[in-house]
């Protein structure tokens, strides 16, 4: 059996390294590929997949907002979220979306047939580190970091404001008002009892929350 694979990653050196990588096996084939959000729901509406691969940092929709609406488009569709972005970022929240897995694109290469093999088998791939967050999360005796208060639009919100992403540039990736982006960007410091937008990047330099990808 050839298990069919929807690549979604705006970037096409990513695409066509994971399409040359699963072209060399026997069980795996990258039969749809997308590079934003909107082209991805447009694929998972089109056609069901035995898997997706998803990026979480696209232009249009794309991160929690987009796993969200692709589960709620195919509630049973496996999704392996491979992203640059550190798993203190986003690996929790993206399990809670309905992830079945999360692989940082630095990680061992060696792991990504292993992982992509289990998850479209039905598995779930939980790191050592991912599970230590998660248990931390879900711990009733851990303090409650500010940050994980966050909705999850609140918490990308958050997360381009400390990577220096104007107002601007955040509403309109989102599609939304500036005044609904500068209300979401009051929210986040009131919940994170902080002032200023220097308070929100010294807090995220010292929780891991900032990585090399900035698109």
């Amino acid at each position: 059996m050839t298990f069919e694979v929807l690549v979604v990653d705006d970037h096409s050196i990513i695409r066509d390294g994971l399409r040359k990588i699963l072209a060399d096996t026997d069980d795996l084939i990258v039969a749809g590929e997308a590079a934003n959000g909107n082209a991805a729901l447009d694929k998972v509406r089109e056609r069901d997949w035995d898997l997706l691969i998803l990026d979480m940092s696209m232009p249009g929709r794309s991160g929690l907002e987009l796993l969200k609406l692709i589960k709620i488009e195919r509630p049973h569709l496996p999704v392996l979220v491979f992203s640059m972005h550190q798993e203190e970022q986003y690996a929790v929240r993206a399990i809670r979306a309905g992830a079945a897995g999360y692989l940082s694109k630095e990680g061992d290469s060696e792991l990504l047939l292993p992982v992509i093999r289990k998850v479209v088998n039905g598995g779930v791939f939980i790191s050592t580190r991912l599970a230590e967050l998660l248990a931390i999360d879900m711990s009733p005796n851990t303090t409650v970091l500010p940050h994980t208060q966050l909705s999850n639009r609140e918490f990308e919100v958050f997360i381009r404001i400390v990577r220096g992403v104007s107002l601007t540039a955040i509403a309109e990736e989102f599609s939304l008002s500036i005044k609904t982006v500068s209300t979401h960007k009051s929210h986040i410091l009131t919940k994170m009892d902080m002032s200023s937008q220097a308070d929100l990047i010294r807090y995220a330099i010292e929780h891991h929350l900032l990585d090399s990808d900035h698109t």
